[in-house]
């Protein structure tokens, strides 16, 4: 410990080191779940941030239609409505799915009312009773629909097109399809867009330039919105902001068709006037969603919405590369040197390290917000943390263990009330040095013939002898609250009122007290030598 002391700024700063190298390794070998913490942390807290932060701005123009329980099991209709709607014929005839009729005059039916764009999040993959239908509808509309397409993750990722009868082959060429999946990342939780996806990538193969290149269904959207611009040609994952929570909210397929709710809750379909309508599951039977940091059972066909909204919001996020983070890590552990090893005040210097760290999130926060940016946050105030924390600790164990042998050094030499106040009040006690005046209250005791008797005595004796008075002595000054202020010879002086006065009467009466507390304590020493048969003092 001695030598810790002596050489504090080197072991905190080789304690420092040691933190960084922690943190780091954690980077490097994350299957080791310790070192991975402040990383998988950091991942946490853009999660956090994904979901307190700004968000991408909710459209009042993007619309989800959804196959919801309602509309799979349609509620009671009378004989009158059903032989005067198709749609509603189509959906009770048979269960799900439907005739593809029925997509035709959903289909009709919007685009009639002036949607601007209609996504079906659906794999029409079987040729099916009503194609004959939906390919004229598909035809027709083609500049404002697109249909899905989907790799089978569960098959070597085969892509699964919609049927011949609906899609020309080869169907992923036509600017009517488009993939709908979604690439979580390795904690299952969806991130990211992709808006380009090749087959060699889907097969773990490096890029060339033969690979076939497919697209999203959002990227199709997008170039049919002619907001080409908006589409990142690359095939590489681009984390984006969400909107807000259950901001697009699915309306019940059946609603669509039911003529009391188009007239009364759709205005005659004015509300889907100039719309970016995607229709998809939203029953839990059907299970299409997906885990995002905003809600662990985000309907799939939403997704598409939000990725759409992102792109032509320029609503992406990044973070700094590796080697930023890695300096930040680096100057988080120096700054906790810099601040144990230059204040050398624990209190203070950990009342600064919170300050810095409550700054650094807010900071993070900050950055999320207004540029898109994840500022290295866990791993950065883990180090920091950690590296201020244990020389802290360790800083404040040397002080307590240099102050404890201080005081014990000094208790021996001068009494405990100057300690406390040397100690707990160094500063004023130096200014004190310095001169100043004061009332005191001062004892001095003197040994009566004292010279004479030294001249005749033993020498070793009589040094044996006067330490075990003077020691009495001391204990009564110091029971007294006195300080010892010096020996003089035989003598002794001893001041009430200079460190800490207790007012000058109770200062007078402890010096009192003392007085006869020093003849009553001669009288038991004398009595004592006197039995021994040595000599006696007075």
């Amino acid at each position: 410990m001695q030598w810790l002391a002596r050489h504090r700024r080197v072991a905190f700063a080789a304690i420092c080191a040691v933190w960084v190298w922690i943190v780091l390794s954690g980077y490097f070998y994350p299957a080791i779940p310790f070192l991975a913490l402040p990383w998988h942390g950091e991942q946490a807290f853009e999660d956090l941030l994904r979901n307190i932060g700004r968000t991408t701005a909710a459209r009042d123009d993007m619309l989800f239609i959804g196959i919801d329980q309602s509309s799979l099991e349609m509620p009671p209709l009378s004989p009158e409505e059903l032989a005067n709607n198709r749609a509603f014929q189509l959906m009770t005839e048979r269960p799900y799915p439907w005739s593809r009729e029925l997509w035709a005059l959903l289909l009709e039916r919007l685009c009639g009312a002036g949607a601007r764009l209609v996504m079906f999040d659906m794999i029409f993959n079987k040729p099916y009773d009503g194609d004959a239908n939906f390919h004229d509808a598909l035809d027709h509309y083609r500049d404002r629909v697109v249909l899905g397409e989907n790799f089978d993750s569960q098959n070597s990722y085969q892509l699964v097109v919609p049927n011949q009868d609906l899609i020309p082959p080869p169907a992923e060429d036509d600017d009517r399809v488009g993939y709908v999946n979604y690439f979580p990342d390795l904690d299952g939780t969806l991130r990211t867009a992709r808006f380009y996806v090749t087959d060699r990538m889907l097969a773990g193969l490096p890029p060339h330039p033969s690979a076939k290149v497919y697209r999203s269904l959002a990227t199709r959207a997008l170039l049919k919105l002619g907001d080409g611009n908006a589409v990142i040609r690359d095939e590489r994952d681009h984390p984006f902001r969400f909107t807000a929570n259950e901001t697009y909210q699915p309306i019940p397929l059946y609603q669509v068709f039911d003529p009391k709710f188009w007239h009364a809750n759709y205005h005659d379909g004015e509300i889907f006037k100039n719309k970016i309508i995607v229709v998809g599951a939203s029953s839990q039977i059907q299970h299409d969603f997906a885990n995002t940091p905003m809600n662990p059972d985000t309907p799939g066909p939403v997704i598409h919405l939000e990725v759409i909204a992102a792109a032509q919001a320029k609503e992406w996020l990044h973070g700094l590369r590796p080697r930023f983070v890695f300096g930040l890590i680096i100057i988080g552990a120096a700054l906790a040197w810099a601040i144990v090893t230059l204040l050398r005040r624990p209190l203070i210097s950990l009342g600064l390290v919170a300050a810095i760290c409550v700054g650094y999130a807010f900071t993070a926060y900050a950055a999320y917000n207004h540029s898109g940016l994840f500022l290295a946050t866990v791993p950065v105030l883990a180090t920091f943390l950690l590296s201020g924390a244990s020389t802290i600790g360790i800083d404040y164990a040397l002080e307590r263990m240099e102050k404890l042998r201080t005081r014990r050094t000094l208790e021996r030499y001068v009494s405990k009330n100057l300690v406390k106040e040397i100690l707990e009040n160094p500063r004023g006690y130096y200014n004190s040095l310095k001169g100043t005046r004061m009332p005191a209250t001062m004892l001095f005791s003197d040994l009566v013939g004292f010279t004479t008797l030294s001249e005749h005595a033993d020498p070793e004796e009589l040094v044996r002898q006067l330490n075990e008075y003077l020691s009495a002595m001391t204990v009564v000054v110091f029971q007294n609250e006195g300080t010892l202020d010096k020996f003089i010879g035989d003598a002794i002086m001893a001041v009430w009122g200079n460190v800490k006065s207790q007012g000058l009467a109770s200062d007078a009466k402890a010096c009192a007290r003392t007085a006869v507390g020093m003849r009553k304590e001669l009288k038991r020493l004398n009595d004592g030598w006197k039995t021994e048969g040595r000599m006696t003092l007075g």
